[in-house]
Formats: C-alpha cells, sequence, structure tokens
C-alpha cells in the first residue's frame, strides 16, 4: 500500500497529452516499462506488446521503490515527446469516444513501429515531400455492392495527380468503376454501422447528391493506413486550394466525424402523412441533415441544410396538438426557411441529443461556402 501511496502522488500533468489514452484524472493502469499512465482500454492494447510495454495497475500490482522511481523520472509528457517527435500534421489522434482499431493502431504505430520518433524511415515521410506522385496508394478494399449489399474485393487507387481515390473491380479493366473527388470527400470508421471491427465509410458528392461507400480491410493496420493516406492527399489538396489557410484551420477539414446518427421517424410537408422510421445522419461540417431508408444505403431519401438562426433555422422541442407520431411521441420541430420538418425520437435521451446537435450546428456563423452549398441544395429541390 505504501508503494501505490507513493506512486499515487506522481505528477499526472501530462496525462492530458498523451493520446493512448482519453484525458482523465485518475488513471488505473501503467506502462511501467514505458514510463507512462494509461486507461483499462488501452491497457489491452499494451499487453500485446510484450516486448516493448508491460502492464501494471496501480492498485493492484506491487510496485517497488526502483519502480517507483522509474515512473517518476519519465512520465506521460516526456514519453510523449520523444514518441510524438515527428507526427505529421495530417495524422489521425484517436479520441476518447474513437474505435478501437484507430487506437490500436495508434499505439503500434507511436511503441512498435516508432513512426514518430524520427529515429528511423517512416512511410508517412513520403507524404510530407511535394514530390509528385509521392501520396498515391494502390491496394483491395472490401466493398459493400450498392444494390445487393454483399462485399466485393476491389482495386482502390489512391492518385493525388487526379485528385481522386479511383476503384476497379479487376486488374487491368479499361477504366475506374468509380471516380470519388478528393475536393469534397470524407471518411469515418464505421464499425457497428458495417458490422466490421474495420468498417469505414467513404461520403463525397456525386452529381450533385450525397454518395456513400461502405468499405473494409481484414488488416488492421492496413484499414487506417488508408485513412491515414486519404487524409494526408486531402491536406495536401486543400494546402494548395487554400494556400494562406492554417494547418490548424485545415486539419479539422480533412475528415470528420457526424455529429450524431440513429433512427428517428418523419412525416411528409403536409403533415398528414404517416410517420416513417428513417435513418438520419448529421453533418455538422457540411450543415447538412441526411435521412435514408436504411443505414447503408448509398444515396440519401433526402437532404436539409441547417443553415444559422439569424436566417429562419431553428429547433424546438414537441410537435404542434394535432400531431402524433406512429410508434414514437417524444418529438421535435426543426424549422428552415422553406418547410419544417416534424420527427419523432426513441426516448427522452434521445430527443435532447438531438435537439443539443441541432443548436450546435444552428448556432455556428455560416461560411462563404455555407451560402453557396444552400443556395445549390434549394435550387435543387425546388426542381
Amino acid at each position: 500500500m505504501q508503494e501505490c501511496v507513493a506512486l499515487a502522488t506522481l505528477p499526472l500533468s501530462g496525462m492530458s497529452l498523451i493520446s493512448d489514452s482519453p484525458p482523465r484524472s485518475d488513471p488505473e493502469w501503467t506502462s511501467y516499462t514505458l514510463g507512462i499512465f494509461i486507461c483499462l482500454n488501452c491497457s489491452g492494447v499494451h499487453r500485446n506488446l510484450s516486448g516493448i510495454s508491460r502492464v501494471k495497475s496501480i492498485q493492484l500490482d506491487f510496485w517497488d521503490d526502483t519502480l517507483v522511481k522509474e515512473m517518476r523520472n519519465k512520465g506521460n509528457q516526456a514519453v510523449r515527446k520523444c514518441y510524438e517527435a515527428k507526427v505529421p500534421p495530417f495524422y489521425y489522434k484517436p479520441r476518447a469516444a474513437d474505435c478501437r482499431v484507430l487506437k490500436e493502431q495508434w499505439i503500434r504505430a507511436k511503441y512498435d513501429q516508432k513512426e514518430f520518433t524520427g529515429a528511423c524511415w517512416s512511410q508517412w515521410q513520403e507524404f510530407i515531400t511535394l514530390e509528385p506522385g509521392a501520396g498515391d496508394r494502390v491496394g483491395c478494399l472490401w466493398k459493400r455492392g450498392k444494390d445487393k449489399g454483399s462485399f466485393r474485393s476491389r482495386i482502390f487507387h489512391l492518385v493525388e495527380k487526379e485528385g481522386a481515390l479511383l476503384y476497379y473491380t479487376k486488374e487491368g479493366g479499361k477504366g475506374p468503376k468509380g471516380v470519388i473527388p478528393l475536393s469534397n470527400m470524407n471518411a469515418v470508421f464505421q464499425p457497428e454501422k458495417i458490422g466490421n471491427p474495420h468498417g469505414l465509410q467513404i461520403t463525397y458528392l456525386k452529381d450533385g447528391h450525397t454518395r456513400n461507400i461502405f468499405v473494409y480491410h481484414k488488416n488492421g493496420k492496413d484499414i487506417v493506413d488508408w485513412f491515414n493516406a486519404i487524409r494526408a492527399a486531402r491536406f495536401r489538396y486543400l494546402k494548395s486550394a487554400f494556400p494562406t489557410a492554417s494547418d490548424t484551420d485545415l486539419i479539422p477539414k480533412l475528415t470528420w466525424n457526424f455529429a450524431k446518427e440513429g433512427y428517428m421517424e418523419k412525416t411528409g410537408p403536409m403533415e398528414r402523412e404517416p410517420f416513417k422510421r428513417r435513418w438520419f445522419t448529421l453533418d455538422t461540417l457540411d450543415r447538412k441533415l441526411l435521412y435514408f431508408k436504411d443505414p447503408l444505403d448509398a444515396y440519401a431519401q433526402g437532404e436539409v441544410f441547417i443553415g444559422h438562426t439569424g436566417y429562419g433555422y431553428d429547433v424546438k422541442a414537441g410537435l404542434p396538438s394535432r400531431v402524433k407520431g406512429n410508434k414514437w411521441n417524444v418529438g421535435l420541430t426543426l424549422v428552415t426557411p422553406d418547410r419544417r420538418f416534424l420527427l419523432t425520437c426513441e426516448n427522452d435521451q434521445d430527443l435532447k441529443e438531438w435537439i443539443k446537435a441541432f443548436k450546435e450546428v444552428i448556432s455556428k456563423p455560416m461560411s462563404l461556402q455555407d451560402y453557396t452549398a444552400e443556395a445549390t441544395l434549394r435550387r435543387k429541390q425546388r426542381r
């Protein structure tokens, strides 16, 4: 117990700076060989790095004076300076809510491959250079069919010169089956939605409509490398498109998670139609609410631009008194300049989360690109 008390008195100011674990003031585990405090989830990954990282519980394991002294001499902040010395600006550092494969591959890249120490060659050094073709990548991913729903192996080719991610049904084919432009591409891990721990959703605009494709790779490292290669290519594209913008401004636009997703019920514009259950996705960066018949549909059934509160956009708890949902009666009203949307949620907690997410978007000032996107979407909907 004396050893635990001594360990507990060590300064943890560096804990919030390490990306193995989410920021917290009471870590329960350590990698005593690396000299860092870690959370329970990350301790499982560190256990698999037996030649590099050895794990101990702060409370449950014995600590002698020598180990306590070593922990005191290292610490999260010092170790981070060594193992994260050369992290490229585009490389994704996992957050608390991110999926396991992102966290696991970040830890392995950092401590096992030592990708970011600067002491050895790293594949990501090529992506930082300005040499033509430095960011190209070729490989196979399993892609879900647009209609049939089965996953088939497809050849993907990230070509920076063409500003696109291309995919082919077979090697040596005449031309690509699909072309995904870097200019409006997003990628987000969706293991639960896709039903695969390495599932990745890629979203882009095709003929003015949002198109989703769903892919995975059997190897965790490969799918995370694809994800970071897309971020690297996006980073270089945005640096070229917006030369005066800072890295701080561009990094949140490389890829982004959706603010909220889930089922709600909706009625039609006459507000007399039966409520039908749909899958909704709120994209805060593009300021769009999309709804689908099925979560894995390639195209949305509808898209709603979410503008600023000063231009006629609002969200309110509750439905008009004469309106009732189908199975769910906990509702909200989303107001836009063209119409209002009546939506019902499964429970009060879900309702609170949706209203909070909508308010965050509505309260955010609109950019010049947002005004253009709003006008384009409204013109399309009026045709």
